[in-house]
């Protein structure tokens, strides 16, 4: 009897490993899937930054309650992005005229895949006043980090995602 139940429970270890092991790899094939599926979406150069968190460069993080992206194509950038910062020169005069808004479609877009998985994306704008420089990080679960630079106001960053259009 004792011999029975020491064989069961080797059984059952043995089972819960092999368990383990399959839920393990289901998880890191859906990972994989979903690295896949952003490196396609960048390379197209179609996807959608949506921001969740605006970093200003003096004072603290800012969660964000509303909608505010940064849409790219391949003929555009399309920016709607709140703005919390210092501007040196050049301040609208309309209220509305506030924040890192704007269309270009005159850019430059490198990118440039990082050593241990993720993607830096460099965006030079030419024909935008205010904002001059992107730098959008991106990492293989999706989540992404965007720098916006100007020449006439502090930086900002923003902490956020990749939209899934699939869903």
């Amino acid at each position: 009897m004792k011999t029975l139940l020491k064989i069961s429970s080797v059984f059952l270890f043995v089972f819960i490993i092999v368990n383990a092991n399959a839920q393990q790899t289901a998880k890191q094939i859906k990972q994989q899937q979903k690295a896949a599926s952003i490196k396609h979406k960048i390379d197209e150069q179609k996807y959608t930054f949506i921001a969740q968190y605006a970093q200003p460069l003096r004072g603290g993080q800012k969660y964000l309650t509303s909608d505010y992206d940064l849409r790219v194509k391949r003929d555009s950038v399309i920016a709607w992005l709140p703005y919390f910062g210092r501007v040196y020169m050049d301040v609208p005069y309309n209220p509305t005229d506030d924040g890192v808004k704007f269309t270009s479609t005159k850019f430059d877009y490198k990118i440039t895949e990082k050593k241990k998985g993720g993607w830096i994306i460099t965006i030079v704008l030419n024909d935008v006043r205010r904002t001059q420089k992107l730098l959008l990080e991106v990492f293989p679960n999706g989540s992404a980090t965007l720098q916006a630079t100007s020449n006439s106001r502090d930086a900002i960053s923003f902490l956020g995602y990749i939209k899934d259009e699939d869903k």
